[in-house]
């Protein structure tokens, strides 16, 4: 019995809390936001809405530069890192700042 708990408790900690990163994406716009996050989902982020997630580190999440996924292509907003960890990112903003840096 204790080999048993042992072993699972060795996998439990071999996993790491750092594999997995929980956070809020905010949109604070008055528009709906398409994302797309491979593998996991494809959100539409409602106006004025909150969504927590739990993404494993190095996750990419993209974002629609034109805003809707039938008018374009997409483009990477970020990748998950543990610095994200029980953050709020406020996504209107950062794609603010991501179309900026597109157009330069």
């Amino acid at each position: 019995m204790l080999t048993v708990v042992t072993a699972l408790l060795v996998s439990i900690l071999q996993a790491g809390p750092t594999d997995y990163v929980h956070f809020t994406l905010r949109n604070e716009s008055t528009r709906s936001i398409p994302l797309i996050i491979p593998d996991v989902m494809n959100p539409n982020l409602s106006p004025m809405s909150n969504s927590g997630v739990n993404l494993k580190v190095g996750q990419e999440i993209y974002f629609f530069p034109k805003g809707q996924k039938k008018r374009g292509h997409k483009e990477l907003l970020l990748i998950v890192d543990e610095s994200l960890q029980d953050k709020v990112l406020k996504v209107n903003e950062l794609i603010r700042i991501r179309k900026r840096e597109l157009e330069e």
